[in-house]
């Protein structure tokens, strides 16, 4: 029988994890307080409206040519996403695709966004402190249950 102190995290990508209407959009991009960058995108993210981290893409035509490496780029960095989520904090983050992000490769791009999630981690963290709040970090086994 499990302990019931330990319970299962999710590592799903639900619809309330995701940046769905313009709306949502344009308030991380007018309010965006923290940005990381990897080599090929921009990480912009701004405090969450609700209390979930929430995820949505920019990834234009103009940078990334072909359909295919679009979709691949979007695949890893929802997967990616999903193992992360719970290490930070409540963010509205936008992935936009910059000059060069059709050319990563996709281990590459898994390294370069673990750098760039413990970035905004940081970034939150250090503001939250700054402005005499407690942070509000998640902990992975008292999160979600499956």
């Amino acid at each position: 029988m499990l302990d019931p102190q330990f319970r299962v995290v999710s590592f799903s990508f639900p619809r309330q994890r995701r940046l769905l209407s313009a709306g949502d959009f344009r308030h991380v991009f007018d309010q965006a307080c923290y940005k990381a960058y990897c080599p090929g995108l921009l990480l912009l993210a701004a405090p969450s409206q609700t209390e979930e981290t929430r995820l949505g893409f920019v990834i234009g035509k103009k940078h990334v040519r072909l359909a295919v490496n679009r979709n691949r780029i979007k695949r890893v960095v929802r997967d990616s996403f999903r193992h992360h989520q719970h290490d930070l904090p409540p963010l509205d983050i936008i992935v936009l695709a910059v000059k060069g992000a059709a050319n990563i490769d996709t281990q590459q791009l898994h390294g370069q966004l673990d750098k760039a999630w413990r970035q905004l981690c940081r970034k939150a963290q250090t503001k939250s402190h700054q402005d005499g709040q407690a942070p509000k970090t998640r902990n992975r086994a008292a999160k979600h249950q499956a």
